[in-house]
């Protein structure tokens, strides 16, 4: 009888460390094993405060790892439960529990990231919000007028041309064009009142006409640098009277602007053609940067009336048209520009 139990308890103890045995293969399966092949894609937030327990049933829930349970006691055995950090995250099933613990633990939060260059207009920011998945381009478009937003943030004129910040932005909270509009918008209220309201005030120049004049510089400027003397020569010319003779006002609308403008260009009868129309063409043709804005608030002070672009990216400024002309002759030899 003795062996009988004896034989029993050896079974028994067989049975148990076999059952042991599995679960932790089990486990070490889950752990370092995905539970698919990459095809379930989520994007989930981990609130601050939020248990990680609830965290691992949405993950589970929503087919990314196969356990809630084991993914808890993972994060307990690494001693990593109380070290997960907030924020919206994107997991696949792809990817295996270990790999999402550990970015819960860095903080590798997702975001949709999307920039928008200096000077771009609202027609090239929306071409490429299109092209990258993030919005329509009519959508974009027609939140760039829409007079209850533009109101909102008082813009005067019929577009947010101009009063969209450069810069880069998290679009996963937008939920459509509007609210890009707003955030972008939003953004450069809150840079201009800060870095250059005062300096509006001690100017002879209304917002309208301050983010117009610098929309030119930021399309007309490749160095920074010259930017002040850019802005110079425009002041020079509004106060004798003559026209801004601009190159990207004479294409704004119809195409982007890559450096050259042809004779058919020049006589184009638009709105915003400098060439044809006399002072400030009706508002922005792009989205300025901080250095074109401060530039038209701090211009330099020259007697200078013209500029050309040499090969280098820089510019040949002139106070006459004879040295102008020298210097187009020099510059250009006759390749299509003013």
């Amino acid at each position: 009888m003795a062996s009988l139990l004896t034989g029993r308890k050896k079974w028994l103890c067989i049975g148990v460390a076999l059952l042991v045995a599995v679960a932790i293969a089990r486990f070490a399966f889950f752990v370092g094993l995905p539970h698919g092949e990459g095809q379930v894609v989520k994007t989930v937030d981990l609130a601050k405060g939020s248990s990680l327990r609830k965290f691992a049933d949405d993950l589970a829930a929503q087919g990314v790892i196969g356990s809630a349970g084991q993914f808890q006691l993972y994060a307990r055995l690494r001693g990593v439960s109380s070290k997960v950090q907030a924020g919206t995250y994107q997991f696949n099933d792809g990817m295996t529990p270990a790999e999402i613990l550990r970015k819960l633990v860095a903080g590798e939060v997702y975001e949709k990231r999307f920039s928008l260059p200096e000077g771009y207009s609202i027609y090239q920011v929306a071409e490429m919000l299109e092209s990258r998945g993030f919005s329509k381009s009519g959508d974009f478009l027609r939140a760039c007028r829409d007079t209850e937003l533009l109101r909102e943030f008082g813009i005067a004129g019929e577009s947010a041309e101009g009063y969209l910040y450069p810069g880069t932005y998290n679009l996963l909270k937008v939920e459509d064009a509007a609210g890009l509009v707003k955030l972008m918008a939003g953004q450069f209220a809150r840079v201009y009142q800060e870095r250059f309201a005062v300096l509006e005030k001690n100017s002879r120049l209304t917002r309208r006409q301050i983010i117009t004049l610098a929309s030119m510089v930021e399309k007309e400027a490749v160095v920074p640098e010259e930017k002040p003397l850019i802005a110079s020569v425009f002041f020079n010319r509004l106060k004798k009277g003559m026209p801004l003779q601009s190159d990207p006002t004479a294409v704004y609308g119809i195409r982007a602007f890559g450096g050259r403008v042809s004779g058919s260009d020049v006589r184009r009868n638009t709105a915003y053609n400098t060439y044809l129309i006399s002072g400030l063409p009706p508002g922005p043709i792009g989205n300025p940067s901080d250095g074109a804005i401060e530039a038209v608030l701090r211009p330099a002070v020259t007697g200078y009336y013209y500029f050309v672009a040499k090969n280098d990216g820089t510019h040949h400024f002139s106070a006459t048209l004879d040295e102008h002309n020298r210097a187009v002759n020099l510059h250009l030899k006759g390749k299509g520009s003013r």
